[in-house]
């Protein structure tokens, strides 16, 4: 058979196909329902997409309300708890058939069409090389069309590629190319498309309430599923036999009250163990935060051991007390090594420190631009004249560093504040009376921050 001939068949073939096989788009609801199948072969619905998050499936999950617009749960389970060949096989089955019934029939017939209008220019092309590139492009689009499209009409595109190789064999030979040439496209088996099941009833929804609670692994999921359980039996009323209603009424109450009880004792415990390892850790007694650190497995033990996050969050607590106490252990020990260096530094620089003391009145008129008297300053000039000097040669420990530069600092400012201020009576500028205002304020915190480190200096290190 001639090219042009088997062109014009192909051509024939595909709208064959799309007379034969098309069929109006049934309305579909937007959201596709998925069903995650569970191990135990029961099943829960997923109210559109699921994802798998490290090791949990997350999903939402109808839980009352009409079926075009349900109330939505969503939902953690552990991934060990899920079949994943049956749920991954009915996923892709609920894609293809939301795919077909929307928007896929669409999709084919543009597909087709499109094919149909590069086969007729293959036809009637007179370039034999641009005519195999176009027939060689059209198989490809063809071949990858299925894998992109839900498998969709796969085997519609499969008769039609074999056709178009035909074509092709043709447009080679009569091109002048005799090489061979294979074109392999991987068809896997079909696996056949799941049937759909139906809109999960109240009944339903109700039974897989209970399900999933039992599988959730964080507490205030399962109470907050028990607790949509129970408004699912009041919207069900009458519609289930009342003395299950009030079997499966009881059964969720009882399972909210014995997890609330256990709540209350596991924050009893966390409160109590705590309270005592920060009171440990306060003084120090490294031994008694460990032991009570080796208690919380056994405290846990006699509860059930129910609340894992409860326990690692608590052990995560006291151990960070347990590190204190170590701290504040070795800062206690260093201390008593400078406690010494301490009180000698105290008794060396102890005049010169009350002697600021005691300026503090002047130092704050200054300050405040009210004073003192110019006899004041010229007393104070010479109680102060040198003191800095004298202190910046004593020798000092490096840990004690920081703070005899703080008490020069303090000293130097004294100084300057008195001074200027001297100044700035004799001058009658303001300017300058401003300057010893800011050279007194910085004497006054100095001082006040060396009073402090002297006392902390001289106390046992406690935990902030």
């Amino acid at each position: 058979m001639n090219f042009i001939r088997m062109s014009s068949l192909i051509a024939w073939l595909v709208v064959l196909l799309l007379l034969t096989n098309s069929a109006a788009a049934s309305a579909a609801s937007d959201a596709t329902l998925f069903r995650i199948f569970l191990r135990d072969g029961s099943t829960v619905v997923s109210y559109g997409e699921f994802a798998r998050v490290g090791d949990d499936v997350v999903f939402s999950m109808p839980v009352g309300g009409p079926a075009d617009d349900p109330r939505l749960h969503v939902v953690s389970l552990p991934t060990s708890a899920i079949d994943w060949s049956r749920t991954d096989r009915y996923a892709a089955s609920a894609r293809y058939q939301q795919y077909a019934q929307t928007r896929g029939e669409n999709d084919f017939q543009l597909l087709s069409s499109d094919i149909a209008r590069v086969l007729n220019d293959i036809a009637l092309s007179n370039d034999k090389l641009a005519a195999l590139n176009s027939a060689q492009q059209a198989r490809r689009t063809l071949a990858d069309w299925p894998a992109a499209h839900y498998g969709y009409r796969e085997r519609d595109v499969r008769e039609v590629v074999s056709l178009l190789d035909e074509a092709i064999s043709d447009l080679r030979a009569s091109a002048g190319l005799n090489d061979f040439a294979v074109s392999l496209v991987a068809t896997p088996a079909e696996a056949g498309v799941m049937p759909l099941l139906g809109t999960p009833t109240l009944r339903d929804q109700i039974d897989q309430t209970f399900r999933v609670a039992a599988l959730t692994g964080r507490v205030p999921d399962r109470v907050a599923l028990l607790q949509e359980a129970l408004a699912l039996l009041n919207e069900a009323g009458s519609s289930i036999p009342k003395d299950e209603s009030q079997r499966l009424r009881q059964f969720a109450q009882n399972q909210i009250r014995a997890e609330t009880f256990l709540d209350k004792r596991y924050a009893t415990l966390s409160r109590r163990l705590v309270e005592s390892a920060a009171s440990a850790a306060g003084e120090a007694r490294i031994a008694d935060v460990q032991r009570i650190l080796n208690q919380v497995s056994k405290e846990d033990a006699k509860l059930g051991g129910r609340r894992p996050d409860v326990i690692q969050a608590l052990n995560a607590s006291i151990q960070i007390q347990l590190e204190n106490a170590r701290h504040l252990r070795l800062m206690r020990d260093q201390w008593i090594v400078r406690r010494a260096s301490f009180r000698e530094y105290q008794r060396a620089v102890g005049a010169d420190l009350l002697q600021l003391v005691k300026i503090q009145p002047t130092l704050e008129a200054i300050r405040r631009l009210d004073g003192p008297v110019p006899s004041t300053l010229v007393r104070l000039r010479g109680r102060l004249d040198g003191g800095a000097d004298r202190l910046g040669h004593l020798t000092v420990p490096d840990h004690l560093r920081a703070t005899h530069e703080l008490l020069v600092g303090a000293w130097r400012f004294a100084e300057t504040a008195v001074d200027t201020r001297y100044d700035a009576v004799s001058s009658g500028n303001v300017s300058i009376a401003w300057q010893a205002s800011s050279s007194a304020a910085a004497a006054l915190l100095m001082v006040d921050r060396v009073q402090r480190d002297i006392r902390a200096l001289l106390d046992p290190p406690r935990l902030q």
